[in-house]
């Protein structure tokens, strides 16, 4: 793949990524659905890992003190992509390994923008303090803050946008 069209692919990854997460909210499904669309893998299969993510966004559970449901869902894509398969549980040739590979290029990606992978400290990194979002008044103002206006959703736009790439890096861009 050419660089303009990884680049145009990435763009569009991220662009998808954060309109999801501003229209929709639950950012691993948001990554999840961006990537989806993005890279044109729309399907009962790929609809029904969608539906699994519901509840990881907010650090799953909406708890915070998980991992960040951006950085699931990519994962999650990745493993869709190049994941082990039922029928091959055993997985003599390691496919389980590669894929956590491409899982830990993202999670560096995290750390090295956000310090972290959990959705608390990423809040602290782009808000300056954790929410407890299950607490009515704590979401008020976590959106207050541009919780889904423009923090979370440049989060999610983020993960889109790596995980394109280091499928990409990997040789697994679908396409």
């Amino acid at each position: 793949m050419n660089s303009d069209r990884l680049q145009s692919l990435m763009d569009r990854a991220y662009k998808l990524g954060y309109e999801y997460e501003q229209t929709y909210m639950g950012c691993a499904q948001c990554v999840y659905a961006a990537l989806q669309d993005a890279l044109g893998l729309r399907n009962t299969e790929t609809d029904a890992v969608f539906k699994s993510a519901t509840a990881l966004a907010g650090g799953t559970a909406i708890e915070g003190d998980a991992g960040c449901g951006a950085y699931s869902g990519g994962v999650m894509m990745m493993g869709t992509i190049v994941g082990r398969e039922r029928e091959n549980f055993a997985d003599p040739d390691g496919v389980r390994y590669r894929t956590s590979e491409m899982a830990r290029a993202l999670h560096q990606r995290f750390i090295d923008t956000y310090g972290t992978v959990i959705c608390h400290g990423i809040h602290r990194k782009i808000f300056g303090r954790p929410f407890y979002i299950v607490d009515p008044d704590e979401r008020a103002k976590f959106d207050e803050a541009g919780a889904h206006t423009e923090k979370c959703p440049s989060v999610v736009g983020e993960a889109a946008r790596w995980t394109v790439e280091i499928l990409h890096e990997s040789g697994c861009l679908p396409g």
